[in-house]
């Protein structure tokens, strides 16, 4: 899941990016308002985290702007105001929820999560399953055929993207921008080398994830 992150304060920007990667997202960062908006018209993004008081576009005139624009992705914004009228001009600005400064990266990640769950409208909020294969995304677990299998960062949110669309092709491009934070580079092989690690994890007998020539790979729905 790619998550854009709009803060100006490069201390509280570092803490939330490395905090999101490490989860296993991918993150761009903007350091102002401007930037964020042109970053929010021209890559899709699942939700974004955005600080109110930010130089040249303050965050509520953002979220306004990309509103305007159709721009449907959850916002939770971040401001060190935490008065009941801040609260509500934030939401009635187009923003989902609102988390005031300071903040423990623990609630900011549990608000994030529900934002994407309650934008994803799913009935299995917290839980992917195809097949065998089970993903938890609170316990950040995976069982296959009842076996716990532990994955590392990078390839939980691979498995998690496969996941989210079974029995779909993604292709490079797609688990690139959505798994790294860079647009394809068609001399790389890192999607290569992060898919042979998943599959000796989680489907060492090749009848899970399929790959298809020239397109990418998909996540069977049947053996």
């Amino acid at each position: 899941m790619r998550i854009l992150v709009v803060e100006d304060d490069a201390k509280i920007a570092s803490f939330v990016v490395k905090g999101l990667k490490e989860q296993g997202y991918a993150v761009d960062h903007a350091p102002d308002g401007d930037t964020g908006l042109a970053l929010a018209g021209t890559t899709t993004y699942d939700a974004a985290i955005i600080d109110v008081m930010l130089p040249r576009l303050d965050g509520l005139s953002l979220v306004k702007r990309m509103r305007a624009g159709n721009a449907v992705l959850p916002v939770l914004f971040l401001s060190a105001r935490a008065s009941v009228e801040d609260r509500v001009k934030g939401l009635q600005a187009g923003g989902d929820d609102y988390l005031t400064k300071p903040f423990a990266f623990a609630e900011l990640s549990a608000r994030l999560q529900a934002l994407i769950r309650r934008a994803s409208r799913a009935p299995e909020a917290t839980r992917l399953a195809t097949r065998d294969v089970v993903l938890d995304l609170v316990a950040r677990t995976v069982t296959v055929a009842g076996r716990l299998v532990e994955l590392q960062p990078r390839e939980f949110a691979l498995l998690e993207y496969l996941l989210r669309h079974p029995g779909r092709p993604v292709t490079k491009t797609m688990i690139l921008e959505h798994v790294w934070d860079y647009s394809f580079d068609p001399q790389t092989n890192v999607v290569d080398v992060l898919m042979s690690r998943l599959r000796g994890k989680v489907d060492p007998e090749k009848t899970r994830i399929e790959t298809l020539r020239g397109v990418g790979y998909v996540f069977k729905t049947t053996a």
